[in-house]
């Protein structure tokens, strides 16, 4: 039952669409703009880096929030499944984000809600050294191939596996102090959140394997 409930508590969530009422205020639906995706990386393109930041910044955000929330109404009594919660609730978050029941489940594509959970761990204490790892490696390896190889679509693609292995590797060290059986529903929980960003990158995925997917400040013309 708590399960379903911070599902539900994370979809609401989820229905916060930053770029979705951002675009709506400047007079846009930016669903009809660009790559018609309501997230981070066309808004950026569209309305400019301050869009595209203040996209980002709402859509990690409401993770952080809604995380908090379930980490302190449950975390108290429930410690020992704390973490699975949390999971729960950031998946909510994303399905809200990636398909919003009030635009016609058409939404974004979830990386910077996933990029909320892993922020979010900062904010519970006793993750505690660990989390800042987990922060710097998986936004490092963002960052990283996002400065090698210039595409926002594979940097997303690389933060979104990295998320679920070091998951799996941290979870085994014992770093989520929960018991195999909830270990492994964790990993359930996070392998649907990494497999939903293949999913709703599948169109970039088939322009990176032909060579046709658009660079980072690469104009618009040169991907036809």
């Amino acid at each position: 039952m708590l399960r379903v409930l911070c599902l539900v508590v994370g979809y609401l969530f989820g229905l916060f669409q930053t770029a979705f009422i951002y675009g709506k205020l400047h007079g846009i639906d930016i669903r009809e703009y660009g790559s018609g995706n309501s997230g981070t990386t066309n808004m950026m393109r569209t309305l400019g880096k301050k869009a595209g930041y203040i996209t980002y910044a709402g859509d990690a955000i409401k993770v952080i929030v809604c995380v908090a929330l379930v980490s302190f109404v449950l975390g108290k009594n429930h410690h020992d499944m704390e973490i699975l919660y949390v999971f729960y609730a950031g998946l909510g978050v994303i399905l809200g984000h990636n398909f919003p029941c009030y635009m016609n489940f058409k939404g974004g594509k979830g990386i910077a809600a996933t990029s909320g959970i892993v922020l979010s761990f900062l904010f519970i204490p006793w993750l505690w050294p660990w989390s800042f790892w987990i922060f710097v490696l998986n936004f490092g390896l963002f960052f990283g191939t996002l400065f090698i190889f210039k595409y926002v679509s594979l940097a997303s693609l690389t933060f979104a596996a990295a998320w679920f292995i070091q998951v799996v590797v941290f979870g085994q060290m014992g770093l989520f102090e929960m018991n195999q059986a909830h270990l492994y529903e964790a990993y359930g929980i996070t392998l649907i959140i990494s497999a939903l960003a293949f999913i709703r990158h599948r169109e970039n995925i088939k322009r990176l394997l032909n060579g046709t997917e658009r660079k980072i400040g690469q104009k618009k013309k040169e991907e036809q």
